[in-house]
């Protein structure tokens, strides 16, 4: 049954807690919204603690584009030119932050198509360091916020509503609701091509 596979998983989690924020950390320089959701979910039922997840995906997902704003700086989009698609992705995102940086910076982290490159383009534009890591830190700081909130706030609700009987229908408003959330990102992705 799954339900004792996600307890199994939830327990092995919190056996190696200092491990799981370790990988919470590197993998947050992904952008992940998935597992920072996740680690929300997991703080909630007490594998991991809220503070510390919350802790790792901000300092993980500040870190990532600090590293691409970096690689952005150093080499500019010279690089790209064999990768057409991750060049138009950094040219849509270079030309939106030209015009809203303050905002592109403050949302980046959640449209799918922006999401990764967005640092590179930040990089390569005339966007300086000092402001950059500043909008930077507090951006990071909301999307984990957010992100590990939601999965806690999922998983509160879901503790308190469902007995073990209706642990499958659990299983299913999770994947419901990571749907729902990849949905409205690529809503928000399309609205942001059409800019």
């Amino acid at each position: 049954m799954f339900s004792g596979d996600l307890a199994s998983f939830l327990e092995f989690i919190r056996q190696h807690g200092d491990a799981a924020y370790a990988f919470l950390t590197i993998y947050s320089m992904a952008n992940s919204l998935l597992l920072a959701i996740f680690a929300g979910y997991a703080a909630q039922s007490g594998a991991l603690g809220y503070e510390q997840a919350l802790a790792g995906c901000w300092l993980g997902t500040f870190a990532g584009d600090v590293v691409r704003f970096w690689v952005g700086r150093r080499f500019g989009t010279r690089w790209l030119r064999s990768f057409p698609r991750l060049q138009r992705a950094v040219d849509t995102a270079a030309r939106l932050a030209d015009r809203h940086h303050v905002w592109m910076i403050l949302i980046h982290r959640y449209p799918r198509i922006i999401r990764n490159v967005a640092g590179f383009a930040y990089g390569a534009s005339t966007l300086g360091w000092p402001r950059f890591l500043a909008l930077n830190f507090i951006a990071a700081g909301l999307w984990a916020g957010i992100a590990v909130s939601t999965g806690y706030g999922f998983g509160y609700v879901s503790d308190r509503t469902m007995s073990d009987a209706l642990s499958a229908f659990g299983l299913a408003m999770l994947v419901a609701f990571l749907l729902l959330g990849w949905f409205l990102t690529r809503r928000l992705e399309r609205v942001i091509e059409r800019d």
